[in-house]
């Protein structure tokens, strides 16, 4: 251990700063845009609760990973310790929104009872994360690689990259050359003068064009300032948390809760493989922390450890960065200046950089597993695609003013095998994990292993985790129950003793 004392700051920070910045930046304008025009949640609830328990969350983690970080350069005597980044959580974000809060607010009508449901799952997410936090080392080893990433993978390609690129396309004037900026900055490591991050130059651009264009004529900016007050909403968490309906969306806050556990481990790892080896158990405790301070001061939506650790460590940054993002993020919460934000940055300025992570989420999926697994991270694509197929199904029945329930399954009988697609659905991400779990172990000859993998999947989809579901007025809902699915855990059952067969033969002929 050494005595020397990291700087606090140093110039590359800032670069560092400006790309967390910008992407923690894009996930409050999806949130504030999303709650108004989807949730119609009044302006009162998502400036004066949501975005200063954001505040609270994001100025305490970023303050936590800065501090962590300079510890670690303190232990090892090096300078070039780089902070893991920290912010909203862009799958959780969408996940919460479309699975969670918009199909309460379409049965009910009710935007502030969406929200306090937003707020059990955030605190939930938190929880499981702090749980995650003693057992994530003991999922890491039972989990292949290529199961964890192709779940990742699957809401990357679909939620994210496929939902932008539409955003993009729709508006090619304004977008697209702010996308072609962000490819030449991350893709071809191009450097831009001054040395301003290819981010921020994509956001100016982007803007540029959208005011020359008149794309956003009659906004005015106007800054906007009001202080916004933390305020403690533990009353509507717990009036939600224990209300019945609640079972409904366990579906999506148990598996999301996981799923950030599992992407913030993988993080830790990513960091560690770029010279910075954090310990893990502080690093998810805080992460988990986080999310519970955020629902309680008002936020339904969870912070995590972001991916992109070795991006910023290759820009240079260190600790000052994740410090400078923590104390702007929260500034433009708390005093309302984020409305004068929006007024001013179109969104398609900036989605780019989401585009961006989306296509290295998918890359890195396959680029960090072993050749040989590919196949099995491809088929654990397949139930995100499901998910997101529906997505878009409710969307253009809503649009003609229907719903799936009005309709019915049958109509869809002889163009989609609609009844599949939702039974993928449900649970999609356990059933990318299992799939591809199930996939790398049959390519490995472990046979007895896709066995216990069957299994799994039988024991989830007989409780209804998985698979089983009803159609309601509001929409697609799970079916929990014993033998919720029996189809499904029937032939996972058949499954289960198919590959212990083989396993058996296998052992047998040697």
């Amino acid at each position: 251990m050494t005595n020397s004392t990291p700087p606090w700051f140093v110039r590359k920070d800032l670069d560092g700063f400006f790309g967390l910045m910008i992407d923690n930046l894009i996930q409050l304008i999806l949130i504030v845009s999303l709650c108004r025009e989807l949730i119609h949640l009044p302006d009162a609830y998502i400036f004066g609760r949501i975005l200063p328990g954001a505040a609270i969350s994001i100025l305490v983690g970023n303050f936590f990973y800065a501090w962590q970080a300079r510890q670690l350069s303190r232990e090892t005597g090096r300078e070039d310790v780089t902070a893991l980044p920290y912010g909203i959580n862009t799958v959780s974000l969408f996940a919460y929104i479309f699975f969670i809060m918009l199909p309460i607010y379409q049965e009910t009508k009710d935007p502030v009872w969406a929200w306090k449901v937003g707020l059990v799952a955030c605190f939930l997410n938190g929880v499981i994360e702090i749980i995650g936090a003693f057992i994530a080392e003991r999922v890491r080893r039972m989990t292949p690689r290529a199961a964890l990433l192709s779940a990742l993978a699957g809401i990357a390609i679909t939620f994210i990259s496929m939902d932008f690129t539409f955003r993009i396309f729709a508006h090619p004037l304004i977008a697209l050359v702010p996308m072609a900026l962000i490819l030449v900055s991350y893709f071809a490591h191009q450097r831009f003068p001054l040395g301003l991050p290819g981010g921020l130059v994509a956001i100016l651009v982007g803007t540029a064009l959208a005011w020359g264009l008149g794309a956003m004529s009659g906004k005015t900016w106007n800054a906007g300032f009001a202080l916004a007050r933390p305020v403690f909403t533990g009353d509507s968490l717990w009036e939600a948390l224990w209300h019945p309906a609640l079972l409904n969306y366990l579906s999506v806050i148990f598996p999301m809760g996981i799923f950030n556990v599992v992407g913030s481990l993988q993080n830790i790892e990513s960091a560690e493989a770029a010279g910075d080896r954090y310990k893990t158990f502080p690093s998810l405790m805080a992460n988990g922390i986080g999310s519970v301070a955020a629902a309680l001061f008002g936020s339904a939506f969870p912070t995590t450890i972001y991916i992109g650790h070795p991006g910023w460590k290759h820009l240079g940054a260190r600790s000052g960065y994740s410090a400078l993002n923590g104390i702007f993020i929260a500034f433009l919460c708390l005093t309302g200046t984020i409305q004068g934000v929006l007024n001013f940055i179109p969104l398609e300025a900036g989605i780019g950089i989401l585009l961006y992570i989306g296509i290295i989420i998918v890359a890195q999926s396959f680029q960090e597993t072993p050749k040989e697994h590919a196949p099995a991270v491809a088929l654990g694509l397949f139930p995100a695609l499901a998910a997101w197929g529906l997505l878009m199904v409710e969307a253009g029945l809503r649009a003609a003013g229907k719903s799936l329930y009005e309709v019915g399954l049958s109509s869809f009988a002889q163009s989609l095998a609609i009844h599949g697609m939702i039974s993928l659905e449900r649970g999609f991400i356990f059933s990318s994990m299992i799939l591809a779990a199930i996939a790398v172990f049959l390519i490995e000859r472990r046979f007895f292993r896709a066995a216990l993998w069957s299994l799994a999947a039988a024991s989830f989809s007989a409780v209804g985790i998985i698979h089983a579901y009803e159609l309601t007025p509001g929409g697609v809902a799970s079916r929990f129950g014993f033998l919720a699915s029996p189809e499904f855990t029937v032939s996972y059952v058949l499954l289960f003793v198919l590959f212990l067969a083989v396993g058996w033969w296998e052992r047998r002929t040697k």
